[in-house]
């Protein structure tokens, strides 16, 4: 299932063509500065697969792949599917030769993106959205069993291209925002334990500068249970200084099992 041309408009006019080309080239600036994070992940995923012994898998947000032991994961499952609002062309190939893994694209927030546009999309400085109260957000409902959803540095990014459209097109303020996020991430996360899951994902940012000192700010606003298996792990996911030469930043990342 691909995208209409309508769609794919809208997608880059809220920069998600940008947005994924984005994280790729942070990867590459990072240098071996991601390379724990990355093996954690996958290690923990692994550790998963072990326990759950599924012969389905969907990994949401599939993106890149840079956290996923694809190759691993289709040799334990029988049937592996990537769903992302957008596919890398390079997964694309990587991916075709592979007979177990399917491709959709998908908005594994259930149609957040839509709902974002066509409230906001078309307005501008002048007839602003008020309140964020008219935005809806949607469950996500895939067709059939998932079997072991995987879900990897996606539930505190789902809200990030829709905020920061609802930012130039409405006059929230920073409460409703907080919300918005709340909501939105406490819908991916009541969809994951519908099913048995995984999820690994940022907690908060440290932001470390020689005169500013370090500051922590909260990325995770739904509450993760306890899970039956867990980790905890700092990722240093900018000490290059790729996004501010004053700044470096750290995430605390926790992984679930559910």
């Amino acid at each position: 299932m691909t995208h209409s041309p309508s769609y794919r408009r809208m997608l880059g006019r809220m920069g998600y063509y940008d947005y994924q080309q984005g994280l790729i080239v942070n990867r590459l600036n990072q240098n071996s500065g991601w390379d724990e994070h990355l093996a954690r992940c996958r290690e923990f995923i692994m550790k998963s697969m072990d326990i759950v012994k599924p012969s389905r898998v969907t990994i949401l947000g599939s993106g890149w792949l840079m956290e996923v032991p694809l190759m691993e994961i289709a040799e334990m499952a029988d049937s592996v599917m990537l769903i992302d609002i957008v596919h890398p062309p390079e997964v694309l190939r990587q991916t075709a030769g592979l007979k177990n893994v399917g491709i959709l694209e998908q908005d594994v927030s259930g149609g957040l993106v839509m709902e974002v546009w066509e409230k906001a999309g078309q307005r501008t400085w002048f007839n602003r959205l008020r309140t964020l109260g008219d935005i809806i957000v949607p469950d996500y409902r895939p067709d059939g069993d998932p079997g072991l959803v995987i879900s990897v540095n996606l539930i505190t990014q789902l809200e990030t291209l829709p905020e920061r459209l609802l930012r130039k097109r409405s006059r929230a303020g920073e409460e409703e925002y907080a919300g918005f996020r709340r909501k939105v991430q406490e819908k991916h996360l009541a969809f994951l334990l519908r099913h048995q899951s995984v999820i690994i994902t940022d907690q908060s940012e440290i932001l470390s500068g020689a005169k500013s000192g370090s500051r922590e700010r909260k990325t995770l606003y739904a509450d993760l249970p306890a899970g039956r298996l867990g980790d905890e792990w700092m990722w240093d996911f900018d000490l290059m200084h790729a996004f501010s030469r004053r700044t470096s930043s750290r995430f605390r990342v926790v992984a679930r099992l559910f």
